[in-house]
């Protein structure tokens, strides 16, 4: 989403380069670059430039340490900037009530429905919370039936007034069915519209009314740029909600409403959302936004993200396989499953320092490891236990089941090889320097 963002303000940073000091000068300069690079991402032009005039007050008042460079410290300022533009502090979804209900609104297309089932999930998984969605939307044509679906792939009961046309009715029972049944948590999808309109912002707040919601989300499309903020403006004007969620930020946009919309309506981003997966979801934390706006990765989610995939018990074993050298073929396949739970790969690739920059023009697949898949599940049980049995017979019988080449079979047990070879000489306490003299000889092999 904010490759084109982080280049120009990467680019902008060079003017300091190798200047001695900060000085009103190159100050302006920069600044000069990185208004045009907000602007170009479309965000607000008031907000651009009260955005650069703080970071200039903040570069002339500060006492450069002789150990930090200017365009080192510039990136820090222009880092903190972005923080409390967005924000500052990651802000919770409110949970209070019994059961608590969350009243999800926006326009039509942005992805509200797709998100309730994103929500139910995190609040079912993460909140240990028991959820009930309701279809709000009696209008869209296939709204309930995408709904149901949804609900049906998290196994999340759905509450569809039975035949009712009047959703505020339908919410109102939906409320009191999850009172009695024992569901403490409702998500509540309502209906949109393409553009704002008098009967639709009367019965949102009608069913806002009706229900009482401890939570209201604002649900935008991050794709639409500024009129997300304008509309977004709108929706809060009536209903005073408590968030926002932004979907499709894996889309062609340049990023402006990330960073508009908080100054504008003065609420937190909540949740940020990409793709239609239903773990595709992630809280939005304006820190580590920030970071990775400025190529800096994104660690502590990529291993918030792995430690809820991979089993600390599971660990503990794969660890006592691999001192004993019996890491096998049935091992790596669990690995690779693990690594394909955690997301979009050029995603994960991108939360890591450096890496998002180098991987910035590299089509990752996510059938990435559909290859590799094929290969080791064409293999017998004997021959996964045991690579070393893997003759030029099975290879080639192999490659012919998998729809793969002979090479590729070769490179995958090549690979297969170093790797065991590699995470045996870490788990035997060897140093970075005898691992680094073993490499050569492996790669000849």
């Amino acid at each position: 989403m904010f490759e084109s963002l982080t280049e120009k303000l990467e680019r902008s940073f060079r003017i300091l380069k190798g200047q001695g000091r900060i000085t009103e000068i190159n100050v302006a300069e920069t600044l000069k670059e990185v208004r045009k690079a907000l602007l170009d991402a479309d965000v607000n032009f008031k907000i651009a430039k009260s955005f650069t005039d703080s970071v200039k007050e903040k570069a002339l008042g500060q006492k450069i340490l002789a150990a930090i460079q200017p365009g080192q410290m510039m990136v820090k300022l222009v880092h903190d900037e972005l923080v409390d533009l967005m924000g500052k502090d990651y802000v919770d979804i409110s949970l209070k009530g019994n059961p608590s209900v969350i009243l999800l609104a926006g326009l039509q297309g942005c992805g509200k429905t797709t998100f309730a089932g994103k929500l139910a999930v995190y609040l079912k998984n993460k909140k240990g919370k028991s959820p009930l969605l309701v279809a709000g939307d009696v209008y869209r044509p296939a709204a309930i039936e995408q709904l149901k679906i949804l609900a049906q792939q998290i196994d999340i009961p759905v509450y569809t007034g039975e035949g009712s046309v009047d959703p505020v009715k339908i919410t109102r029972e939906a409320v009191r069915h999850a009172r009695a049944q024992g569901y403490n948590a409702v998500v509540i999808d309502t209906a949109g519209r393409l553009a704002i309109d008098k009967d639709m912002m009367d019965e949102i707040s009608s069913i806002k009314a009706a229900v009482d919601p401890q939570e209201i989300l604002f649900v935008v499309d991050a794709m639409t740029g500024q009129d997300a903020v304008n509309t977004a403006k709108e929706f809060n004007d009536r209903l005073d909600f408590d968030g926002v969620v932004l979907t499709k930020l894996d889309g062609d946009t340049r990023g402006g409403a990330a960073l508009s919309i908080k100054a504008v309506v003065e609420k937190p981003i909540k949740f940020v959302s990409a793709g239609e997966k239903l773990d595709a979801m992630d809280v939005f934390y304006p820190g580590r936004m920030a970071d990775r706006i400025l190529g800096m990765g994104d660690i502590v989610s990529l291993v918030e993200k792995a430690q809820e995939q991979f089993d600390a018990e599971e660990a503990r074993k794969l660890s006592k396989k691999i001192a004993k050298n019996q890491f096998n073929f049935d091992d790596f396949l669990a690995q690779i499953q693990q690594i394909k739970k955690m997301g979009n790969l050029k995603d994960l690739a991108g939360m890591i320092p450096g890496v998002g920059k180098a991987m910035k023009d590299v089509d990752i697949d996510d059938d990435a490891f559909k290859g590799i898949e094929a290969i080791i599940r064409s293999m017998t049980p004997r021959e996964r236990e045991n690579p070393s049995i893997l003759n030029g017979s099975r290879r080639k019988r192999i490659a012919t089941g998998s729809g793969t080449s002979i090479q590729e079979v070769n490179r995958l047990v090549k690979q297969f090889d170093d790797t065991r070879r590699m995470m045996k000489m870490v788990s035997a306490g060897k140093n970075m320097g005898q691992m680094m003299r073993q490499m050569p000889r492996m790669g000849k092999r």
